[in-house]
């Protein structure tokens, strides 16, 4: 499935290199022997949350939706359907329906240069709006997971050495300052990103051409890494704070069971 992600843009998008399509099959190989490893094995490795689903399945369905969506509008540019069509109205829709004063997707759009044509920009508009949308909904279904479903004790005991291997917990001071800390940090920056991110690549137009995300796949994987990335963080930073919350409500409970045997033996 990791593999098929990556190759998506290639296999739908008419206008595909010979050089392209062979870089795309050694990175979809790469990414998919890679995932199969990190999963197939029991040890902490890179990868956090593999074993308190639905994390990573709610990011990969987010991220393959974002990138099979703009494969399609953007196929439908030059190989119109009606499937296609009425993707593209929908991915308008939402672009403009976002595209407000101050929201990312008009910084995004203000970040093409001067000179870029109305299709750019409407393309860059449609990308934008969808991919954001996407990544809203994800969050919104992980928080629910997480008040509501009681995510990750309800599939079982939370194994932190696994799930956050990038962790230490011998570091040096209170895990529960580090897991909050660290939650604070991945919610700001998370929240943030959508924002400073055109506004680097506008400050850094002289080095940076913005008018190269002209190419269909650049276009599709930069709108994606745009709202998937800052999301991704998002829901971190929610994960590990709830992690705090579970050690934290443990640790009252040890405590008041420690209190309660002194009491029984006094």
């Amino acid at each position: 499935m990791v593999a098929l992600l990556v190759a998506t843009p290639s296999l739908l998008l008419p206008a595909t290199d010979s050089d392209t399509a062979q870089l795309v099959i050694v990175l979809a190989i790469l990414a998919s022997f890679m995932t199969f490893i990190e999963y197939y094995g029991r040890y902490p490795s890179i990868v956090e949350f593999r074993f308190a689903p639905p994390f990573n399945r709610l990011k990969f369905v987010a991220l393959g939706l974002s990138v099979l969506l703009l494969s399609l509008i953007l196929r439908g540019q030059s190989h119109p359907t009606e499937f296609t069509m009425l993707l593209t109205l929908l991915g308008d829709g939402l672009g403009r329906a976002i595209d407000f004063p101050y929201s990312p997707v008009r910084l995004v759009v203000l970040m093409m240069p001067a000179d870029a044509s109305p299709e750019l920009i409407a393309s860059v508009r449609t990308a934008a709006g969808v991919c954001y949308a996407i990544s809203l909904t994800m969050m919104l279904i992980f928080v629910t997971c997480v008040r509501f479903h009681g995510w990750p004790l309800r599939h079982g005991a939370f194994n932190v050495w696994v799930n956050l291997p990038l962790f230490d917990p011998t570091a040096g001071g209170d895990v529960l300052y580090r897991l909050r800390r660290d939650a604070g940090l991945n919610i700001v920056l998370g929240s943030l990103l959508p924002f400073l991110i055109p506004a680097a690549v506008k400050a850094a137009s002289d080095l940076i051409d913005p008018i190269s995300i002209a190419h269909p796949q650049t276009l599709i994987w930069t709108m994606t890494a745009w709202a998937f990335l800052p999301a991704s963080m998002l829901m971190r930073g929610i994960a590990m704070s709830r992690i705090a919350e579970m050690i934290e409500e443990k640790r009252r409970r040890a405590y008041a069971r420690a209190e309660t045997e002194a009491l029984q033996q006094a």
